[in-house]
């Protein structure tokens, strides 16, 4: 019967509450820290040197509720105080979710006291937010204008999306099939630039696909790159 109303009446908004109640919207800012400590330390500084000059892309794929994107971004500007001059084209990130009102809370890039609770630093909500009332703090401007997001189901096409150097994948293929998995990365990889890097959650490995991807041991933890 649900399915029936979803198929009979396309604009109710049904379809998109069913969505949200299905997905999984578990996330904390800087997850498992060494994926933004690597990004600074590591690949930013490569892909600067592989591609003088040129803007670099990020792609965060299911966002869930904006904190990697925006975590993204904050390691972005990190970078940036610590090696001035070295992004003059400036990094474009674009941000994916399948929930429509996920997409609506990060664009708002506002949070509850809960949610800056987990994975924030004080100093980078001092540095990074304004409050916004008792108990409620928003994404400074700088911060949140460099992150695009946009609505995407990772079953579906990646081709209006372009080109990106870096792709975050993080804790979401472990709900798909082996199949489907290795279908998501092999989709991903026609994305990536060649030396390009994915990231994936500290609990998901990339079986397979040995002519797409080469792992690289970061210490801690594990990235790819695009062959």
């Amino acid at each position: 019967e649900l399915v029936q109303r979803m198929q009979s009446q396309p604009r109710s908004g049904l379809r998109e509450q069913v969505v949200d109640a299905m997905t999984t919207n578990e996330t904390l800012w800087f997850r498992d820290t060494y994926p933004f400590e690597v990004l600074k330390s590591r690949v930013l500084p490569e892909l600067i040197k592989a591609y003088p000059g040129q803007r670099l892309r990020i792609w965060s794929a299911a966002c869930s509720s904006g904190q990697e994107p925006y975590s993204l971004s904050m390691s972005i500007d990190e970078f940036e105080r610590s090696n001035p001059g070295q992004l003059k084209a400036g990094i474009q990130i674009v941000a994916t979710d399948l929930s429509p009102s996920m997409l609506a809370n990060c664009k708002s890039g506002e949070y509850d006291s809960l949610a800056m609770g987990r994975g924030l630093s004080q100093e980078r909500l001092q540095r990074f937010f304004d409050p916004k009332g008792p108990g409620r703090w928003q994404v400074k401007a700088p911060i949140k204008n460099r992150v695009e997001f946009r609505p995407l189901n990772l079953l579906d096409s990646y081709a209006a999306l372009g080109k990106f150097d870096i792709v975050f994948c993080r804790n979401v293929l472990i709900y798909f099939s082996a199949e489907v998995k290795k279908d998501i990365l092999t989709r991903i990889h026609a994305t990536l630039k060649p030396g390009g890097y994915l990231f994936l959650g500290a609990s998901e490995a990339l079986n397979g696909l040995p002519d797409k991807y080469q792992m690289v041991q970061c210490s801690p933890g594990i990235i790819y790159k695009a062959k």
